[in-house]
């Protein structure tokens, strides 16, 4: 049976075949911004102010890695390539600003893979300006590729003003975004990962060691970046694994750099010991079904590519929603694997789950009858819409 949609966009109930239940959110963190997520599903533990702009500072560096790792694996750059350290990457991030630097001399040459390590193990603002200019010829322009780079990669809330995180009112991320990034390095670039956990670095014979307090710890952890923040605290993007189970944290706007070790513990700690994990549904598995306009049949199953995966507070007894949301309905001919929307899991008022669903068959056109059947409907439909519209639209 076909439904008369009022909008564009269709929100279907979805019926959870687990019998469970979760409670009410107790877990509480002092830090102004936090998420907390499963690696492999992408499923959300915990979080607070996710999706609200907040500066990046040192963390944006992370974004400066990923481009370099890209380059790398195109070929267009390699490891022992040379860039040049010009006057203002030594003057405003090196020893002369008094800020996190490599301790890079003026008009040295630097190897790239030494230039990661002072990136990602120190932290050096003279490092990513030195790769930023030797990539980008200008730190305005990589600023440019950092941009266009978060928008490919789905990062919509995040801009980029500069290679470093230097504070600008221009520059900003929200925590759903760094995950977004954090993964996608994990995932992407694993032949460069091992930059990130290593512990200490030295150059010019200065010992450095690694900001991520993280790393130094007994939890699994084995990367990513600390940040500190001009005027609004101390912030961290972290992973960790224990037993086969990888999660990311995003955390921003911790005042001291103890506050940030001990809660960037207790989230990842509350992550690895607090939840029960069932599968919702298995990859390829039908979640639901899209309706198709001017097909041979009048809808299409919706699969994911990958199992849809719960984790719930052991314990807890707050009800769960859920939806498929999809622009709908889908004209034919539909191909099977297109993009056609997503199912969404909230725990509480907390977005949980927001997997992707794809078509999983091909649907080939109806018959001219039938065709003539659907736009006949597609017209009453837009003409309910508008009436919808008429009285309920925006003011």
């Amino acid at each position: 049976m076909r439904f008369i949609r009022l909008g564009l966009v269709l929100i279907a109930a979805v019926l959870l075949r687990a019998g469970f239940e979760a409670r009410a959110e107790t877990f509480t963190t002092s830090v102004a911004f936090a998420l907390l997520e499963d690696y492999e599903s992408g499923a959300a533990l915990y979080e607070k102010d996710a999706d609200q702009p907040m500066p990046p500072g040192g963390t944006a560096k992370l974004m400066t890695a990923e481009i370099v790792f890209r380059q790398l694996k195109e070929g267009k750059l390699h490891l022992d390539d040379i860039f040049d350290v010009s006057e203002k990457a030594w003057r405003e991030g090196g020893a002369p600003a008094r800020g996190p630097a490599m301790f890079l001399s003026v008009h040295s040459r630097v190897s790239v893979d030494d230039l990661l390590r002072g990136l990602l193990i120190q932290s050096g603002n003279d490092a990513a300006m030195t790769l930023a200019e030797g990539i980008g010829g200008t730190e305005e322009n990589f600023a440019q590729m950092m941009n266009k780079r978060a928008e490919e990669l789905g990062m919509m809330h995040s801009h980029f003003a500069n290679s470093r995180g230097k504070a600008d009112p221009n520059q900003r991320v929200t925590a759903r975004d760094m995950a977004v990034l954090a993964a996608h390095v994990i995932r992407d670039y694993p032949e460069y990962y091992h930059y990130f956990g290593e512990k200490e670095f030295t150059w010019n014979k200065i010992r450095q060691l690694n900001r991520n307090p993280l790393i130094a710890m007994d939890i699994g952890a084995d990367g990513l970046k600390a940040g500190d923040i001009a005027d609004s605290g101390l912030a961290i993007v972290g992973s960790a694994v224990q037993d086969k189970q990888r999660l990311i944290l995003i955390a921003n706007g911790f005042k001291t750099a103890a506050e940030r070790a001990d809660e960037s513990r207790k989230m990842l700690n509350y992550g690895f010991h607090s939840f029960d994990r069932r599968t919702l549904f298995e990859a390829g598995e039908a979640v639901g079904a899209a309706s198709v306009y001017g097909g041979e049949k009048g809808e299409v199953p919706l699969v994911s590519e990958k199992p849809i995966i719960l984790f719930f507070p052991r314990g807890e007894s707050d009800k769960l929603a859920a939806k498929i949301v999809y622009m709908g309905p889908l004209p034919a001919p539909v191909a099977a694997g297109m993009d056609a929307g997503g199912l969404k899991v909230w725990r509480g008022d907390m977005l949980v789950i927001d997997a992707p669903l794809k078509t999983g068959e091909q649907v080939g056109l109806g018959g001219l009858a039938h065709r003539a059947f659907d736009a006949g409907i597609e017209f009453a439909g837009d003409a309910i819409r508008q009436e919808f519209a008429k009285h309920f639209g925006k003011k």
